[in-house]
């Protein structure tokens, strides 16, 4: 049981109003907060997971500035994979359905990490699939409240399936379908022009 006043609002707030993209773009707050992803069914079927309970977010994450701005300008952008860790997430999990390519998310500077990007043509399938299938949840943070420590507590007791951090689990299938992005992503290289 949760006792912090301050998560347990959290927690009602991310599992209440739930907004599609286009509807988001509008209404969600340029405040910091935690937002939540919610999947429809097909989307967890899609991803190969189940809830593990009704209304279980598929990814619980923060927003130091703006939630408008990290949510609805980051996560949903085509071209921003490389800077969300959602979308990685969800593009190594979709990555056959789809038919997602994975390049380094700096093609004028690969550096050979973990994260990656995804061709642009993939960068758009991955982003209409999420505006198709996913909806956000926010809560913004109270003066005084401690964005981290809050988020903490939420993830914990959400466990969000795409969620690496904070969890508790070890989460491998997830860890190892990130891992065979990024080693795609290492291996890309630029097809000639001739």
């Amino acid at each position: 049981m949760i006792s912090d006043p301050v998560a347990t609002a959290a927690l009602a707030g991310l599992a209440g109003v739930r907004h599609h993209y286009a509807y988001a773009v509008e209404v969600v707050p340029k405040q910091p907060g935690l937002y939540a992803f919610h999947g429809d069914p097909a989307a967890w079927t899609s991803l190969g997971i189940e809830p593990a309970f009704e209304g279980q977010p598929l990814y619980v994450g923060k927003a130091e500035r703006s939630l408008n701005g990290r949510d609805v300008g980051t996560h949903f952008a085509a071209g921003k994979t490389g800077s969300s860790t959602v979308r990685r997430s969800l593009a190594a999990l979709l990555v056959d359905e789809l038919g997602l390519v994975a390049v380094p998310r700096n093609l004028a500077k690969p550096d050979g990490s973990a994260n990656f990007g995804l061709d642009p043509a993939s960068e758009k399938r991955l982003s209409d699939w999420m505006q198709t299938h996913l909806s956000l949840s926010t809560w913004t943070k109270p003066d005084g409240a401690v964005l981290d420590d809050v988020e903490t507590v939420v993830v914990s007791r959400l466990t969000p399936p795409l969620n690496l951090d904070k969890v508790g689990e070890p989460r491998e299938r997830l860890r190892a379908a990130r891992r065979r992005m990024a080693a795609a992503a290492r291996a890309w290289q630029p097809h000639s022009s001739s």
